[in-house]
């Protein structure tokens, strides 16, 4: 290797490794401290970008609180006579906050966290009440894998809930996780907590995250329930069977709800359990039999196949899954999964999220969301339905179920 090329390859081994800060550094320019830390950051030069439409925010705050005039004529003279009056009381630089994300070498300007939040969440009214949002932001949910989990708790900090957030994920991003994981070619290889935490922070720098990049373990999974401050719900998005029995065995103890969805060819199994509700509960609504943490901690490859396949039911599997399961280890390396599921997952969860944190009714067991039922023809034909019949008979038989 010539010389260049090792300087080279020692330039991009520093700048991978250095550390960078896990959440944006929120500033307030009315207090010395932080205008000197900004100082600073503007001498490093590790600003390298501003966004700062702050009168644009100020103008869609004033619309929301003053709906009678938005469709007025004077609208603009009357916020314009408010921008001027705000600007009397205090230089507008100092207002609000500065939020400085170190990863993107970006600082934005930004509404303090309550007026923040009630023009981003403005569009939602009235499909979301007041009281049902502030209950919904409220919320501290708990989150365990973070490939379909991502597109969960995206969907909900979306939805303006879930300012606190516990994340578990022992994984990094890999290049196959792109077709069903919101991210970019400039997340590979990072955590998929610090992934996650990161668009949350794009979404909602005033989160409050805790990240778990060992994922959930037998060691931690007591703390991650039993933190401070207490868990409304937890979403379990693991492909192991058996830390699944351990977060029910856990929300049993806690009396939390658990939600999880399950991608199904273009489908969704979702599957709720309300142990804050019902402590007898049975674990996946008894679908397993009698089974413990041992036993399916002990399951080979074929075993927690067959294990997860019966708690999906085999009649719910789609035809190409099916096939897929039977190619694993020979055609395939791993069970298929497609972004258009993983979108429809975070979509059913959020809701299901919404729901259970505003006390309102929703399923205690589970549904199927199918988009082939829905949208393909010949899917309620007799001779698609035979064609199943036969295909789930083989499949159970194949499968011992």
């Amino acid at each position: 290797m010539n010389q260049a090329l090792r300087s080279l390859r020692l330039k991009l081994s520093a700048v991978r490794n250095a550390e960078v800060a896990k959440r944006p550094l929120i500033l307030q320019l009315g207090k010395t401290a932080d205008r000197k830390v900004l100082s600073a950051l503007m001498r490093q030069r590790a600003v390298r970008q501003v966004s700062d439409d702050y009168p644009e925010q100020l103008r869609e705050l004033f619309a929301i609180e003053h709906p009678k005039l938005v469709y007025q004529p004077d609208f603009e003279a009357s916020f314009q006579d408010y921008l001027r009056s705000q600007s009397g009381k205090k230089d507008l630089m100092e207002q609000g906050n500065w939020v400085y994300y170190p990863w993107l070498s970006t600082l934005v300007h930004l509404l303090p966290e309550r007026d923040f939040q009630r023009v981003r969440t403005a569009r939602n009214r009235h499909l979301i009440t007041e009281v049902e949002q502030k209950l919904y932001y409220d919320a501290v949910v708990g989150i365990a894998g973070l490939s379909v989990g991502n597109s969960v708790i995206l969907a909900i900090v979306l939805q303006g809930g879930a300012k606190r957030i516990r994340l578990a994920d022992f994984d990094r991003l890999a290049l196959s996780n792109l077709n069903r994981i919101r991210a970019g070619v400039e997340s590979l290889g990072l955590e998929k907590v610090l992934m996650t935490a990161r668009q949350i922070y794009a979404l909602n720098p005033y989160a409050s995250l805790e990240l778990y990049g060992e994922g959930l373990t037998e060691k931690n999974i007591k703390d991650f329930f039993s933190a401070k401050p207490k868990l409304t719900l937890l979403i379990d998005e693991l492909d192991n069977i058996a830390m699944k029995y351990l977060i029910r065995e856990h929300a049993r103890k806690n009396h939390l709800p658990v939600i999880m969805g399950a991608d199904n060819g273009d489908n969704v199994v979702v599957d709720i359990e309300r142990y804050d509700l019902n402590s007898k509960t049975p674990f996946f609504h008894g679908r397993l039999g009698r089974v413990n943490y041992q036993m399916l901690k002990n399951l080979d490859k074929f075993g927690i196949g067959r294990t997860i396949t019966r708690h999906i039911g085999p009649e719910n599997v789609t035809e190409r899954m099916q096939q897929s399961l039977l190619d694993m280890g020979r055609g395939i390396v791993s069970w298929p999964q497609l972004g258009g599921a993983a979108l429809l997952n975070g979509s059913a969860l959020a809701y299901c999220a919404r729901k259970i944190a505003t006390a309102q009714p929703v399923e205690k067991k589970r549904s199927l969301i199918s988009l082939d039922a829905a949208l393909d023809p010949q899917y309620t034909g007799n001779a698609a339905k035979r064609r199943r019949r036969r295909i789930v008979k083989d499949f159970k038989k194949l499968f011992g179920l």
